[in-house]
C-alpha cells in the first residue's frame, strides 16, 4: 500500500534539488551560486520540539543561546526534566513567560501520552497537525517546521517563516505587499517538493547575509 505522505532522505534530497533546479531557473541560480543546501534535519524527539518552540518569533541566534543554556543546565532535554524546572530556572535559560508555559504544556502532553512522537512519525501530515494544534503555543509554523525537519515530509511551505517569505520575494522579485495567497500560488509549481524548495530559499537567505548556524 502506498504511503499517504512523501519523505526525503540523504539518497533523494540531492535528486529533488536537481529536479527543482531543472524546472525553475531562480532555484537553479541559487544552487549555482551557493551550492546545494544542507539537508536540515532534526531527530523526532521532545528535545527537537523544545528547540522549535524556542525558535518561535525570535532570531536563530537567540533561540540557540537559550537552547544551549538549557542543555548546560539539564543535559538531554526530556519532559520530566522540563517539569522539574522552576520558573526562575527556566527564565535563567532565556525562556519567556509564554514559552515556559508552552514547554510545560508540551511536556505534560508527552508524559500523559496525549502526544506520542513515534505514532506521529507514521501519520499523514494533516493528522499530525490535528494532534499538535491542540497544544498551547504550538501553531502552524511550529507544526510545519516539525514536519519538515523532524519527519522529513516533502511538501510544506511555511509562510509564517519571515526568512522564507523574504527569500521568496528576493528570489522572485516580488512586490513587498504581495498576498500570502499569491505566494502560495507561486509555490504550487514546486509540489510535491515544496519543503526542499523552502530549504533552497533558506540557503540563499542565510548565505546572502552570512548567518552562522549552530546549536
Amino acid at each position: 500500500m502506498r504511503s499517504p505522505y512523501l519523505v526525503f532522505n540523504e539518497t533523494s534530497f540531492t535528486r529533488i534539488c536537481r529536479k527543482l533546479a531543472k524546472s525553475d531557473a531562480d532555484l537553479a541560480s541559487i544552487i549555482k551560486q551557493y551550492g546545494l543546501p544542507p539537508m536540515w534535519v532534526r531527530s523526532n524527539t521532545f528535545q527537537s520540539l523544545i528547540l522549535f518552540i524556542l525558535e518561535q518569533q525570535v532570531s536563530l541566534a537567540s533561540a540557540y543561546a537559550a537552547f544551549k543554556k538549557l542543555k548546560e543546565k539539564i543535559g538531554v532535554v526530556t519532559p520530566a526534566k522540563i517539569i522539574a524546572l522552576s520558573d526562575e530556572e527556566m527564565r535563567a535559560c532565556y525562556f519567556s513567560r509564554q514559552k515556559i508555559i508552552y514547554a510545560r504544556e508540551l511536556a505534560k502532553a508527552v508524559l500523559s501520552k496525549q502526544v506520542n512522537l513515534k505514532k506521529l512519525a507514521v501519520l499523514p501530515d494533516e493528522e499530525v497537525r490535528n494532534v499538535l494544534i491542540q497544544l498551547k503555543g504550538i501553531g502552524h509554523w511550529t507544526i510545519d517546521v516539525y514536519l519538515m525537519h523532524s519527519l522529513q515530509r516533502t511538501d510544506l511551505f511555511p509562510l509564517g517563516d519571515i526568512a522564507l517569505v523574504n527569500s521568496l520575494k528576493e528570489t522572485k522579485k516580488l512586490p513587498k505587499d504581495i498576498s500570502k495567497e499569491d505566494m502560495m500560488q507561486i509555490a504550487e509549481q514546486w509540489r510535491p517538493y515544496r519543503t526542499v524548495a523552502s530549504m533552497i530559499l533558506w540557503h540563499s537567505y542565510i548565505k546572502k547575509r552570512g548567518i552562522k548556524l549552530g546549536v
